[in-house]
């Protein structure tokens, strides 16, 4: 069995900081040190910046980049699919995947990135790991990566000034060092999986056709909107 144990520590980094959040980026700047230097050089503005501020303000600059006006969203099966019935077929199946690992995926849905890193340290299943990365990991976290690009971030400063927001965040103005988080996570993940190719089609992974649960849109929007609406009380509750 392969080891992915150095995917906590980036598992970590991309949920709500802690009070230990810098620590946990400093760890993580040592071990890319040691074996990924590109990727050290890529993430150090991020771990700087966790360094240099406060607790509150770790807090709310993760608050802004992913819950209030976001810059982009952590679970990849909505960046990968949008709204399309695939990712709710997909989201069901890494919820099947983390309950057959024993993963507990606590306030987050199963396909928040945070929850399928930890997935990698649960699990024996190299096959299905090797194929989650090329063909949902890689590209959703290029596409995030996306998001953070100066063109993008106008766009979206332009959309918010019509819909009359008067208040737009600094962060979509300055630009944010959670995209260097992303790109040092990227750089660790292609090296890591250079050796892995299959092809572009995503089946059998989010193929309904496979899973013997999944015999309609309907059941299946049921389901996800059991969670979906789940996940938005848990939300609810840690904003009052």
């Amino acid at each position: 069995m392969r080891n992915f144990g150095h995917y906590i520590v980036f598992a970590d980094l991309f949920r709500y900081p802690g009070k230990d959040y810098a620590l946990k980026a400093q760890e993580c700047i040592a071990m890319l040190q040691i074996n990924y230097p590109e990727a050290a050089e890529e993430i150090k503005p991020f771990v700087d910046y966790m360094y240099l501020h406060s607790e509150d303000q770790r807090e709310e600059l993760y608050t802004k980049t992913f819950d209030v006006q976001p810059i982009c969203y952590l679970d990849l099966g909505y960046v990968m699919f949008g709204e399309d019935y695939k990712r709710g077929a997909f989201l069901l199946h890494m919820q099947g995947e983390q309950q057959k690992a024993h993963n507990d995926c606590g306030t987050d849905l199963s396909d928040n990135i945070s929850n399928m890193l930890t997935l990698y340290t649960k699990t024996d299943d190299l096959n299905m790991l090797e194929e989650l990365a090329v063909k949902i990991l890689i590209p959703g976290v290029e596409k995030m990566i996306a998001e953070f690009k100066q063109a993008r971030i106008e766009l979206k400063i332009q959309a918010l000034k019509k819909m009359h927001r008067a208040l737009i965040q600094e962060e979509l103005n300055i630009g944010n060092i959670y995209r260097n988080l992303f790109s040092a996570f990227l750089i660790v993940f292609k090296k890591d999986f250079a050796h892995v190719s299959f092809a572009a089609s995503l089946d059998p992974i989010i193929d309904i056709q496979h899973h013997q649960s999944f015999f309609g849109k309907q059941t299946l929007n049921i389901e996800v909107n059991k969670l979906a609406e789940a996940q938005k009380l848990v939300t609810l509750h840690k904003l009052d």
